[in-house]
C-alpha cells in the first residue's frame, strides 16, 4: 500500500514539473526575434571656452534640469583648449560620482579636448569624436613657460594624473594611455593578448613577460618618454579611447542608439547657458575688465572734483561692483579680496572727506585697493597666496598677463581722458559744472564759469566771501557776484564756511577761513 502511494506520488510530481517547464517555454523570447529597443531622450551640454568655476555651475545647473526634462544621456559638446585645474576637477567629479548615477555621461569632441577640456572628455562614461579632432595633452606647465623643477612637476603631475587613473577606472578607458596624456617620462607599448586575441597597454615598467600569453616580439611603441600624448579620432577610436568617430552629433546620437538598443526621442534636448551666465563670462574678458575699470577711475575723478555725492560715484560704485562682483561668480575672486578693496576704498573716503590733508589713511586706502586688483587677477582658493601657480596650459599666467595688460591699458586711458576732461570740459556748456573750472584771468576773475551774472568788481586781496563748495583744498567760492575757483590755506574748509582772499598769485586765489 506504501509503495503504492509512493508510486502516485512520484507520478504527480513528475507532471507537474512537466506542465510548469511548458508553462515556461512559452515565456521564452526566440533569440532571432529582436527586442523592442526602450525609448531614451538626449540632452546636449555645450562646454566651451574657457574652463572656470562659471562654466562648472553652468554645467551643473544645465545637467540637473535635463534631468528634470526626462533625459537619459547628457551630451557634452567639447569645444575647448583647456582652463583652471580646480574647476576641470570639480566638473570632473560631478561627472563620475553624482550624475553618471542618473544618466548615461557623453563626451562629443567637436573640435578639440585639450589639457582641462581632455580631463572632462574621459570623465563621461563615453567619448564620441568628430572625424579629425583632438584630444590630448594634459600637462602642467609653469608660470610664464618656464622649465618647472623636478619635485615641483611631479607635484603637480601626480595630482592630474590620479584625476584620469580614476577616470579610466570608472569608465573603462586605456589607463597607461590617459596617463601618458599627463606626463612625458611615461612610455606605453601596446601588446596584443594571445588568449583574447585583442591589444593591451602597458607602460614600459609593466611591460608582461610571459611570452605565451602575449605578442611581446611584435610590440608597437605608442609614446616615449619624450612626448606628452595626444590623439586624432582616428588614433583614439583605435586605441580604445573614442568609442566612435561620427561627422556631426546626429551621427554620435544614432551610433548610440544601435549600440544600446534604445530608440531616442525625435527632438533632442540642447541646454545652452543662459543669459546671465553668458554675461558674467563676458564680463571678466580681459578688454571688458579693462574698460570698467578705465570708467570707474573716471567716475572716481570726476566726483572728487565735484561738489558732493553724485552720479560719477554711482557710476564709479556700479562699475567696481560688477568688476569684482562677476569675478566672484566665477570664482576668480573671494571673500576677503573684496573686503580689501572696500576697506581701502573707506580708508580713501576718510581721508578725502573727514581728515585734513593727505596722510596715512590714505597711502594705506590705495594700497588696499591696488593689492586687492592685482589679487583678482589670479584666481585661487581663499586659503592661497593670490600668485599664479603651475597650471594647465600655463592658464593662470595667462589669465593674469592678459588681465594685467587691459588693466595697464584702462589706467593710462583714465589718465588720457581725466586731463581732457580737466581741460576742456570747463568750457564745455553742457558738462560745465561737472568740473570745477581754472581761475581765469590773472587778478581780475569774474563769473564766466558759472550762472551768475558776470561783475566788473575785481577780486583782490583782503575781500570776504563764501564758500559755496567744500574745499578739500580747491573748490568754489563767491565774493559779491563773482564766483571764482579758490584754494584753501590749511588744506579743508567747509561748504557755506566765510572766507577771505590771502593773496592772488597768477590764476591761482588762496583763502583761508574767517569767522
Amino acid at each position: 500500500m506504501r509503495t503504492k502511494l509512493l508510486y502516485i506520488l512520484l507520478c504527480v510530481v513528475w507532471f507537474a514539473s512537466i506542465v510548469k517547464a511548458e508553462a515556461n517555454s512559452s515565456l521564452l523570447i526566440d533569440p532571432n526575434i529582436p527586442t523592442e529597443p526602450n525609448q531614451a531622450k538626449a540632452a546636449i551640454i555645450t562646454c566651451t571656452g574657457l574652463i572656470d568655476d562659471g562654466l562648472f555651475s553652468s554645467i551643473k545647473r544645465r545637467a540637473n534640469s535635463a534631468i528634470e526634462m526626462g533625459a537619459t544621456y547628457i551630451i557634452l559638446e567639447i569645444e575647448t583648449y583647456g582652463g583652471l585645474v580646480k574647476s576641470a576637477d570639480d566638473i570632473s567629479k560631478f561627472l563620475i560620482l553624482d550624475l553618471s548615477k542618473r544618466a548615461r555621461t557623453v563626451a562629443y569632441v567637436n573640435t578639440e579636448a585639450i589639457s582641462a577640456g581632455a580631463m572632462i572628455s574621459v570623465s563621461c562614461q563615453d567619448i564620441i569624436m568628430r572625424a579629425n579632432t583632438t584630444i590630448g595633452d594634459c600637462a602642467p606647465i609653469q608660470m610664464g613657460g618656464e622649465t618647472m623643477a623636478d619635485v615641483e612637476r611631479e607635484k603637480m603631475e601626480s595630482f592630474i594624473r590620479a584625476v584620469f587613473e580614476r577616470a579610466a577606472q570608472a569608465n573603462n578607458y586605456p589607463e597607461p594611455l590617459l596617463k601618458a596624456m599627463v606626463s612625458r617620462h611615461i612610455k606605453v607599448w601596446r601588446v596584443k593578448n594571445l588568449e583574447t586575441d585583442k591589444y593591451e597597454f602597458f607602460e614600459d615598467k609593466n611591460l608582461p613577460t610571459n611570452i605565451n600569453a602575449f605578442d611581446i616580439n611584435r610590440k608597437e611603441l605608442i609614446d616615449n618618454e619624450n612626448e606628452i600624448l595626444t590623439l586624432t579620432a582616428r588614433k583614439a577610436n583605435e586605441y580604445g579611447i573614442a568609442r566612435a568617430v561620427v561627422n556631426d552629433v546626429n551621427e554620435a546620437i544614432a551610433f548610440l542608439a544601435k549600440r544600446d538598443n534604445v530608440k531616442f526621442a525625435a527632438e533632442k534636448i540642447k541646454i545652452e547657458p543662459n543669459w546671465s551666465e553668458q554675461l558674467v563670462r563676458m564680463l571678466n574678458h580681459p578688454t571688458v575688465s579693462g574698460i570698467l575699470f578705465m570708467v570707474g577711475m573716471l567716475a572716481v575723478y570726476m566726483e572728487l572734483k565735484t561738489p558732493g555725492i553724485g552720479l560719477p560715484g554711482l557710476v564709479a560704485l556700479v562699475c567696481f561692483g560688477i568688476l569684482f562682483g562677476s569675478r566672484f561668480l566665477t570664482g576668480m575672486a573671494t571673500w576677503w579680496e573684496i573686503a580689501v578693496f572696500t576697506i581701502g576704498v573707506a580708508l580713501l573716503a576718510v581721508e578725502i572727506f573727514i581728515l585734513p590733508g593727505f596722510g596715512v589713511a590714505g597711502v594705506v586706502g590705495i594700497l588696499f585697493i591696488l593689492i586687492s586688483i592685482f589679487a583678482i587677477l589670479v584666481p585661487n582658493r581663499p586659503d592661497e597666496l593670490p600668485w599664479p601657480k603651475p597650471d594647465l596650459d600655463n592658464t593662470q599666467w595667462n589669465l593674469l598677463s592678459d588681465s594685467a595688460l587691459s588693466f595697464t591699458l584702462g589706467f593710462i586711458g583714465f589718465v588720457v581722458l581725466a586731463y581732457l576732461l580737466s581741460k576742456f570740459l570747463p568750457k564745455t556748456t553742457f558738462l560745465r559744472n561737472l568740473i570745477l573750472a581754472p581761475a581765469q584771468g590773472g587778478a581780475k576773475l569774474y563769473a564766466d564759469v558759472t550762472t551768475a551774472p558776470e561783475s566788473d568788481s575785481a577780486l583782490a586781496v583782503g575781500m570776504t566771501g563764501e564758500a559755496i563748495t567744500t574745499l578739500r583744498p580747491s573748490g568754489k567760492a563767491k565774493f559779491g557776484d563773482a564766483i571764482a575757483d579758490v584754494v584753501a590755506q590749511g588744506d579743508y574748509i567747509q561748504k557755506d564756511k566765510a572766507v577771505k582772499i590771502v593773496f592772488i598769485q597768477g590764476n591761482r586765489v588762496v583763502v583761508r577761513e574767517t569767522t
